[in-house]
């Protein structure tokens, strides 16, 4: 993308801001005496007191609102591990992503359809058009390939008329597996699990190397596909 496209200053200068603003808080928060751990306790137990519905009734439905799905799945452990116990934990975070999916998925080709249309189209996109057959391609590539934000992978399944047996089947088996290992890593890494943490660290690495793997898979698919042409 060339320097001089509007796109990139704008991107630039929102780096720039949001970079600005980290430092300020940093400073002011140094500048205070602030301690990392005790800010970091006092807000995990303000989000507990709200309790595991409200918890996971939020984790369902405001990742669909642009909230990072690891802002929930990385605390969830530590919040009402020892509430829920840490298997009713993880079902429960599977639950609410699997909810997520479904919901932005059905906004995407329904209520929020002419709006998300509209709004792909101003900013200089065009949609892809999946064939039944390319369906489990699309989903796989979405997936996988980094920079995607979680909430704009399923609108952008839901623009594109993914079948719905395929976006799930993929999806879920692909962001089920992350999601255990993200809600095992972050309870190890908050409570000084150290041994269960490098596990579900081992868990990420490998989720990742398979995913580079697949990426390169469709990448030598698509060149040969080009050279064939």
């Amino acid at each position: 993308m060339s320097t001089n496209d509007p796109r990139a200053k704008k991107a630039l200068l929102l780096k720039l801001a949001l970079a600005a603003v980290v430092v300020l808080v940093a400073g002011a928060f140094l500048l205070r005496g602030g301690h990392p751990k005790e800010w970091l306790n006092q807000g995990l137990a303000l989000i507990r007191s709200a309790g595991p519905v409200t918890f996971f009734v939020a984790m369902a439905l405001l990742p669909g609102c642009g909230v990072p799905i690891l802002a929930f799945s990385l605390p969830a452990g530590s919040l009402f591990g020892e509430q829920l116990g840490m298997t009713n934990v993880v079902l429960l975070s599977l639950a609410a992503v699997t909810v997520n999916l479904v919901l932005t998925y059905w906004l995407a080709r329904s209520a929020l359809r002419p709006l998300l249309s509209k709004l792909v189209a101003r900013l200089g996109y065009k949609l892809p058009e999946v064939s039944s057959a390319d369906a489990g391609d699309l989903i796989l590539i979405l997936r996988v390939t980094p920079g995607f934000p979680f909430f704009v992978q399923n609108y952008l399944l839901g623009l594109a008329d993914a079948p719905v047996r395929p976006y799930l089947v993929l999806s879920c088996s692909i962001v089920w597996a992350y999601q255990v290992a993200f809600v095992l890593f972050g309870d190890a890494l908050l409570h000084g699990k150290g041994k269960i943490a490098l596990m579900a660290l081992g868990g990420l690495v490998a989720l990742g190397a398979l995913t580079h793997l697949i990426r390169k898979h469709y990448a030598k698919k698509q060149r040969a596909a080009a050279t064939a042409a």
